[in-house]
């Protein structure tokens, strides 16, 4: 008897249910999909994607398997293997996004699809008010999350995994090895073992410092789980009476709160989730746009950020907050201009916090920041780069400024060789534009 193990979101073989489960069958294939359905997604995550693919299959091999690769809608894919190998089931990861409830849905009514939750600590549906209704409000929320959480025993990665031989599988693309984020689950476990070990206990003290190496990042491999929540989750309830690793677990709450969300509010992909603040009357300057993706908006926290973005395919989560208030709030772009060009970018771009993180900085979303609340970009540019280093990181051409000429140049009267000598927005007129714009979309709901 041969299950199907397929492989979406979950690229580890470590506490992974939908393994567990199949290795109930005498012999299982490991399955990925190349779904066009996402031919579009950025040039940097499909190469983190086939990099971690690559390394699933040698952690494969090792263990007498081998990952099998198919091309083509998954329905048409999983009947053909399904009848290749004689299956008896198929198992999946659950996953929480629009796109994927609908397809596992429809593969469901055709085929013996069998989703294990894994994905999350708390399945969307399990975190619930009295009510039944859903949480809105992360603090409630996460009292009832951890009120819940029992002791987490992780599921070992197996020693053999019997596999039919000679099944066919496509070569995996080329791809480009990402040098400041390899991709793979070793990767992700050294990461995991090195931050709880050593930086967690300063992240309640370091984490919003721009210029410090003071998060985890391991957003990347979470979003392509070559790492399970469970497991960030254990390791940070093993840390006992640490504020940093408490306040750790409360971020990785955050991520499970935006996945229940999107769940039981898929609408807030497309539009705001404050239905009072839907139709907001947007600037959408196209130059400013293209001066905040390029980092040459003049604000140098900006622009440093913008620019570790384009160059590395990740942002410190301070510097996100940041960006996306002098976007939405300073230069009154859509909120869903930023949503998108991060999805482009961010190797860890993933739908449902990128919308929440959006729409929380907007003022949109759920238990967001209230709408009248903007960022001073220059006060967090001194409060969370307060020498500059972040800055002078990523913006070159400010490396000779002092420390306190570097957050606002354009006060000092320097004339900066290709850079512009002073920000695209005059921030004197930024609140009252601002609110003058979200109160005629109050407004109107009324």
């Amino acid at each position: 008897m041969t299950n199907i193990w397929w492989i979406r979101r979950d690229l580890r073989l470590t506490d992974n249910a939908a393994l567990h489960s199949a290795l109930e069958a005498d012999s299982v294939l490991p399955v990925f999909i190349l779904d066009p359905a996402f031919d579009d997604q950025s040039e940097r995550r499909k190469n983190f994607l086939y990099e971690g693919l690559s390394a699933l299959d040698s952690e494969l091999k090792k263990r007498g398997s081998y990952l099998v690769i198919r091309i083509g809608k998954p329905v048409d894919v999983l009947r053909q293997l399904f009848d290749e190998v004689k299956a008896e089931a198929i198992y999946a990861e659950e996953d929480f996004t629009p796109y994927a409830r609908k397809r596992d849905a429809f593969i469901q009514k055709l085929l013996p699809l069998k989703l294990i939750h894994g994905q999350t600590v708390h399945h969307p549906k399990s975190v619930l008010k009295k009510d039944g209704r859903p949480y809105t409000v992360y603090t409630p929320y996460s009292k009832v999350w951890k009120a819940k959480l029992a002791k987490i025993k992780l599921h070992p990665a197996p020693k053999q995994i019997d596999t039919p031989k000679g099944i066919h599988s496509e070569a995996l693309p080329e791809f480009t090895s990402n040098s400041i984020f390899p991709a793979g689950e070793q990767e992700a476990l050294t990461r995991l073992d090195e931050f709880t070990y050593e930086r967690i206990h300063e992240y309640a003290d370091n984490r919003n410092r721009m210029d410090l190496d003071g998060t985890s990042a391991l957003s990347p491999y979470i979003r392509f789980g070559m790492i399970g929540l469970r497991q960030a989750v254990q390791a940070a309830v093993t840390v006992r009476n640490s504020r940093g690793a408490e306040i750790w677990l409360n971020e990785l709450i955050w991520r499970e709160f935006y996945i229940q969300i999107l769940y039981h509010f898929p609408y807030v992909a497309e539009t705001a989730f404050n239905k009072s603040l839907a139709n907001i009357p947007w600037r959408n300057n196209p130059s400013e746009f293209e001066a905040w993706k390029r980092g040459k908006t003049g604000v140098p926290v900006v622009d440093a950020a913008m620019r570790q973005l384009k160059e590395t395919g990740w942002m410190h989560n301070r510097a996100r907050m940041i960006v996306a208030s002098f976007l939405v709030k300073d230069l009154l772009i859509d909120w869903r201009w930023g949503e998108k060009w991060f999805m482009q970018n961010l190797l860890d771009g993933d739908i449902a916090p990128n919308n929440g993180g959006w729409q929380w900085t907007a003022g949109t979303g759920t238990d967001a920041a209230p709408y009248f609340r903007i960022f001073n970009p220059v006060l967090q540019s001194v409060k969370f780069d307060p020498n500059g280093d972040y800055i002078r990181k990523w913006v070159p051409e400010l490396r000779g400024l002092n420390a306190k000429q570097i957050h606002t140049p354009w006060e000092y009267g320097l004339g900066i060789d290709s850079y512009p000598p002073e920000p695209i927005v005059d921030r004197s007129i930024v609140k009252d534009r601002t609110l003058k714009a979200y109160n005629i979309s109050k407004e109107q709901a009324k």
